[in-house]
């Protein structure tokens, strides 16, 4: 989910290129030289010999679309991504219940010293094929300008197309007749794209939540190289809710119980107005800053050296590139660029992603609806919980006289945060530097990542994403992953894999 333009952001992966949220813009070093030779070149002569493997393996998973949100083909995700895992040399793989959609879970032990838990998801996001120009199941090889040749699908990027790329590291150390050289724990989920609501109830299955407490820590295979070769090492995401805010005549009292012809608006209350009503005291006026009562009170703010991070990772075309590609001219408040981006990771959000009420259909229809529903989503900053969030906002609902506003949560996790001098993060940063490529150490993704779920008790060990490689348009049509880079910056399918490869060793061998 690292992206090769800022039209391609997703609610994970914000400004991802350029490391905006971190520190050190600098051009990497070209990636014929990445592991060519050295220590695993046997391990890249079996990745390149399962190439057209590894493709195929990337391209019939998106087949099979796993859609949390249409409850579409969950149960066949899960078992396929089990069939996945087996192959690649887990063990005891099992499929587990949850209350909503199953997780699989799987170990590789090997008697290794150190153990590494990975994250994967099945889930991708719904897609309305008539808006894409490739197929959105073929997994079409198709050039980009630029990049090189690409593969079209949905989840190519996000996230199926990279862990079957790690999948096909593990695959290459087998071919080339060597035993991994730390132990793998897996755990998976199915609803990611819908907020991770069960979750927390997957990771504390008993077998599982031992396994993962043996963890030197859990990474989630990404794309995280940016279209000047260098990547980003992460030291944490906000969190989000994502909810419904629903107005009814049947839950005011008022109102219509059903829709009425909307000249009975003279004397009749409006559900829609009611809430858009409840709406705004959520905000300033402005729309800009979360207005609920005691919202920013556990609000960390950030450090010295977090803002330090921040403003050298700011180069002179930046600016302009997000602007363009956002399609704006000015940030909230005409903030300039570094205190932009320093809001960007420190300020916790209010959102209404869609409003439906009534008809929505051409033309007119003059009814008064009898419902309104406001899909929101909330993020959430270091020290903000769930809990908290929702709490605090049920209680502003009620204590601003909006008692009969249902909220429907439908998902969401707290903030994620990691010490940089763990042992997974320095992993990531040796890793980068071994193979020529520029780490920049970021303090927060923008967007989120259910990686508290393992940060905090009772697992408690650290998170982090890495991978080479770029991919865009996550969420949206034309979804891609690059597979053969003619940008000699920028890592396609072998070198990613290789990367994979040499972060499990480096993870082995680090003090």
């Amino acid at each position: 989910m690292t992206f090769d333009d800022f039209n391609c952001l997703n609610r994970r992966d914000l400004i991802q290129t350029g490391a905006l949220l971190g520190a050190g813009i600098a051009l990497a070093q070209p990636l014929p030289l990445l592991a060519q030779s050295g220590a695993l070149s046997d391990v890249r002569a079996a990745a390149l010999a399962g190439k057209d493997t590894a493709i195929k393996r990337i391209r019939d998973w998106i087949a099979l679309p796993s859609i949390a949100a249409e409850n579409l083909n969950m149960p066949e995700g899960a078992a396929y991504f089990a069939g996945l895992a087996r192959d690649a040399g887990f063990t005891d793989v099992e499929i587990i219940p949850t209350d909503g959609h199953p997780g699989v879970f799987g170990k590789i032990d090997v008697g290794a010293p150190r153990t590494l838990g990975l994250y994967f998801m099945y889930d991708v996001k719904q897609f309305t094929p008539a808006e894409w120009s490739s197929p959105p199941l073929e997994g079409r090889l198709v050039e980009r300008k630029g990049l090189g040749t690409t593969m079209v699908g949905r989840g190519s990027a996000n996230h199926k197309g990279p862990e079957a790329t790690f999948l096909s590291a593990l695959h290459a150390i087998r071919a080339a007749g060597r035993t991994l050289p730390v132990n793998l724990v897996l755990i998976c989920e199915g609803e990611e794209e819908i907020g991770s609501p069960n979750f927390r109830q997957l990771v504390t299955t008993p077998r599982v939540l031992a396994a993962l407490r043996s963890c030197d820590g859990v990474f989630m295979p990404t794309t995280m190289q940016g279209l000047e070769g260098n990547a980003a090492v992460e030291l944490g995401a906000k969190g989000i809710i994502e909810l419904e805010l629903i107005a009814s005549g049947n839950k005011w009292g008022r109102g219509p119980k059903n829709d009425i012809h909307s000249s009975l608006k003279a004397i009749v209350d409006s559900p829609v107005w009611r809430l858009v009503q409840a709406l705004q005291t959520l905000v300033t006026p402005d729309g800009n800053t979360p207005a609920i009562e005691g919202w920013f009170e556990n609000v960390r703010p950030l450090t010295e050296r977090e803002k330090s991070l921040i403003t050298q990772a700011i180069s002179p075309v930046t600016e302009g590139q997000m602007k363009d590609a956002f399609g704006i001219t000015h940030w909230i408040d005409d903030l300039p660029f570094p205190d932009a981006l320093i809001r960007l990771a420190q300020a916790p959000t209010v959102n209404i992603e869609g409003l439906v009420a009534g008809h929505t259909g051409p033309g007119g229809m003059t009814i008064l609806p009898n419902r309104a529903v406001a899909k929101l989503d909330f993020r959430l900053v270091p020290n903000q919980t769930r809990a908290e969030a929702v709490q605090k906002l049920r209680a502003h609902l009620d204590k601003q006289g909006f008692a009969d506003v249902e909220m429907k949560v439908s998902g969401g996790y707290d903030p994620t945060e990691t010490d940089e001098n763990s042992r997974l993060i320095r992993t990531a940063m040796a890793t980068y530097r071994k193979l020529g490529i520029r780490p920049d150490l970021t303090v927060r993704l923008a967007g989120s990542w259910p990686g508290g779920t393992f940060t905090q008790p009772p697992v408690s060990v650290p998170v982090g994403r890495f991978g080479l490689g770029t991919g865009g348009y996550a969420h949206a049509p034309d979804e891609y992953l690059l597979i053969e880079s003619t940008n000699p910056k920028v890592a396609g399918l072998v070198d990613s894999v290789m990367a994979y490869a040499e972060f499990l060793y480096t993870l082995a061998a680090i003090d």
